[in-house]
């Protein structure tokens, strides 16, 4: 299973959904999604998008676990 990490990353500079959405230019939806954990798939922009604004890889934001959810 994909998790993805993206509350912590947002919790730590305490930032909200609308304010990292307006930030990178993306839809509302698919950072909530995110950040929510319960998006089904990503896109490569919006990630790209999400590495640039944290300074961080892909590998801080999405994280594979054998744990169910």
């Amino acid at each position: 299973m994909i998790k993805s990490n993206l509350s912590t990353l947002m919790g730590s500079k305490r930032l909200k959904v609308i304010d990292v959405a307006r930030e990178i230019d993306v839809n509302r939806n698919a950072i909530d999604l995110l950040y929510k954990d319960e998006a089904k798939r990503v896109d490569i922009e919006v990630l790209d998008k999400l590495c640039k604004f944290f300074e961080c890889t892909p590998n801080d934001i999405l994280v594979f676990t054998t744990e169910d959810k």
